[in-house]
């Protein structure tokens, strides 16, 4: 194996296609509609949900840090868990200390834009495909996880505060993300940019059909039952998983 293949197979995040996006925004949803499931509908409030999927979080992401190259299940297990306490933590920060929809989404952004400089510095590039250390992985890890609580912010502004509704918020993000993709496809933008840039965008859209789907009628959702609804949505992450599995074989073999 020369050194391109090596670092290849060391590269801890799956390919960037459109499966993958489809899979992200599956997961950001179901962060959504599970955080709310267990803050909400169990009534243990958002602090102490945080604390239990931040534990979970942290555990996912020890053994994702220990794997030597890139496990589907185990990724996209520590995705729905970054998405989870973010939804929590968000909602705890906007709503139980009263910053405001507006205020936690401001701080947010700084932390991710903090989070991707400091990367930057120390490593040089905030490539996705860079992910193949340790210390990489943890800034990878810390940005999504800032990210993750920023779309939850970002969702409830722009649905609540900006009076878009859900209807009018999965508008808006849907837009913006094919927007990221005409850009991807006819212009010379930053790839690494897009992809971050998208990579945010997924969560608001997640956050808003999540709340779409468990939200009353009266506040214009479908009032769906948050244990129903996450369980779908975990049934069609789980087969993207599987599909992106399949198709990694198929094309391992067809190198061979």
């Amino acid at each position: 194996m020369d050194t391109t293949e090596l670092r290849q197979h060391l590269i801890k995040v799956p390919a960037i296609t459109a499966l993958f996006w489809i899979t992200k925004i599956f997961a950001t949803t179901f962060g959504e509609t599970g955080g709310d499931a267990i803050s909400m509908s169990m009534n243990l409030g958002y602090l102490v949900s945080t604390f239990i999927f931040a534990a979970i979080f942290i555990v996912l992401l020890y053994f994702q840090i220990q794997a030597k190259s890139y496990k589907s299940y185990l990724y996209w297990a520590t995705i729905i868990a970054s998405t989870t306490v973010g939804t929590t933590l968000a909602d705890f920060v906007d709503r139980s200390l009263g910053i405001g929809y507006l205020g936690g989404t401001l701080i947010l952004i700084g932390l991710v834009l903090v989070s991707l400089f400091s990367w930057y510095k120390v490593e040089g590039t905030i490539n996705p495909h860079s992910v193949n250390q340790p210390r990489v992985e943890i800034f990878y890890w810390l940005t999504i996880t800032f990210s993750q609580t920023l779309g939850t912010a970002l969702g409830d502004w722009a649905s609540d505060s900006a009076g878009l509704g859900y209807i009018g918020g999965m508008v808006l993000f849907s837009s913006l993300i094919v927007l990221m993709a005409l850009l991807y496809y006819f212009s010379s933008v930053s790839r690494t940019l897009l992809f971050w840039t998208t990579f945010v965008l997924t969560r608001p859209l997640g956050a808003v059909v999540g709340d779409f789907l468990d939200k009353p009628l009266s506040s214009g959702g479908l009032d769906l039952s948050r244990f129903a609804a996450s369980f779908v949505l975990l049934i069609a992450i789980l087969i993207c998983i599987y599909w992106s599995t399949c198709q990694d074989k198929y094309q391992n073999k067809s190198i061979q």
